[in-house]
């Protein structure tokens, strides 16, 4: 990883039905956020979410400079590195039982504004998932 890429964080997951909340720097986004700077739709998804976990999965180990760090039945996090810069941003995505909705965090380690690159990502997923037919 690049020199700016920050530490890994160690209190994500899911805790309590909640992501890691926003922080108030407008470098992240979040399904779960409640002000319209960091809110973002939750991913969604037709088929099982076993189909839609791995469909998920499959487009962040297609993405250049991209690593799964950790993955369970219903909760996939990785790690996305900068091309130029060697910035990491973390990204969680979770499926909550029976709701056919994909919650998502998308978070820059380090610095202040991202310019709108979480919230782009977040929606290529989207695009690429709904494209999956998951």
């Amino acid at each position: 990883m690049g020199l700016l890429s920050g530490k890994r964080p160690t209190d994500l997951g899911v805790r309590d039905g909640k992501l890691k909340p926003a922080p108030s720097s407008p470098n992240c986004v979040s399904s779960q956020a409640p002000d319209s700077t960091h809110s973002i739709p939750p991913l969604t998804y037709k088929t099982t979410p076993e189909a839609a976990l791995k469909a998920i999965a499959e487009i962040v180990r297609a993405t250049p400079r991209t690593r799964i760090v950790s993955q369970t039945n219903d909760y996939l996090y990785a790690e996305y590195e900068s091309a130029l810069m060697g910035f990491v941003d973390d990204v969680e995505f979770w499926l909550p039982s029976g709701a056919r909705i994909v919650h998502v965090r998308s978070a820059s380690r380090v610095g202040h504004s991202d310019f709108g690159v979480n919230r782009k990502r977040v929606e290529d997923v989207r695009s690429r998932l709904d494209a999956t037919g998951a």
